[in-house]
């Protein structure tokens, strides 16, 4: 190879000295001449643009595809990492859970034995229809809500309607399609509770606000914000255990309870059919004797006119 020649190195000094001097003011003249060129030849430029394009749009693929598989390498790895953690984390769970169903199996086996031993009436049967929210009349003196199903869904009165959440109400009204739930913040709304970890005994009435309030408390009743509110059984309506609310207000002149229901956001209910006859039934019978009752007496008022009538003839 050719070493350059001390003339040679003369002659390129300068040169440099000139281009490294004047170099911004040749980009500036370069960038107004291709200016000056693309307004005036607009066809020209946009080729040559399209075609410098098309040239480097190869090279700017080669050299991106490492770089999108070492990216997906770097994803590959944390994916790896992260799944590993979470079996990890499943495998722990797994071991809890299959701890918790022998234990679920042992209660399940010892309840078995006792309630056969105590000859223990086994709890009633349940079926459930869900159905949606059609029509929230509202107002200041009702709280109900319509569903859309009812007689020909099996939908009776007194059923329970419930949420993901607990106790929405009862249904209080069935039509042949429709149904209407009186809803456990209804003024007209009373249901036998137990509250707290004492398992206080108190009935939980709507006053047609969002907290309802529980009255004919105990004496020795001590009750905190946050004890749970769930249904006793009693009256026959509702099996004990269904979640309500809680405490959310203790004061002198009343207690109050926030139901677990989002009243705002209740677009479905499970009406459910614990087959339990309860009050409502015993209403029913109780005014179907009073009705028998009446029958009677119009029917023997009628045979004793009907006996004073015939020696006169």
């Amino acid at each position: 190879m050719n070493k350059p020649t001390g003339s040679e190195i003369r002659v390129a000094s300068p040169l440099k000295a000139w281009a490294s001097r004047f170099a911004l003011l040749l980009l500036v003249g370069a960038a107004f001449g291709l200016m000056l060129i693309g307004r005036t030849n607009g066809f020209l430029v946009e080729q040559t643009r399209t075609t410098v394009t098309d040239m480097v749009t190869p090279i700017l693929d080669a050299v991106s595809q490492p770089v999108d598989t070492f990216s997906g390498v770097i994803d590959q790895a944390e994916s790896l990492a992260n799944l590993q953690s979470q079996n990890i984390a499943l495998k722990e769970q797994n071991a809890r859970l299959l701890h918790w169903q022998a234990v679920a199996r042992q209660l399940e086996a010892e309840n078995a034995a006792l309630r056969d031993l105590n000859r223990m009436v086994p709890d009633p049967g349940m079926r459930f229809i869900t159905a949606r929210v059609v029509g929230d009349p509202g107002g200041a003196f009702v709280r109900s809500v319509l569903i859309n199903a009812g007689d020909r869904d099996g939908i009776e009165k007194g059923q329970a309607a419930m949420t993901g959440a607990g106790l929405a109400g009862r249904v209080a009204e069935v039509g042949l399609r429709s149904a209407r739930i009186l809803l456990v913040t209804d003024i007209n709304s009373r249901i036998p509770v137990i509250v707290g970890g004492g398992r206080d005994r108190a009935v939980l009435a709507g006053d047609n606000t969002n907290y309802p309030q529980l009255l004919y408390l105990g004496p020795t009743a001590k009750l905190r914000i946050g004890d749970q509110v769930t249904t006793s059984g009693h009256g026959g309506v509702f099996p004990p255990g269904l979640a309500i609310g809680v405490v959310s207000a203790v004061s002198e002149t009343s207690i109050r309870v926030e139901p677990f229901v989002d009243w705002a956001h209740m677009e479905y209910l499970r009406v459910v059919d614990y087959e339990m006859s309860g009050i409502l039934d015993f209403q029913s019978v109780e005014a179907a004797r009073a009705a028998e009752a009446e029958a009677a007496a119009a029917e023997a008022a009628q045979a004793a006119r009907a006996g004073g009538e015939g020696p006169q003839q």
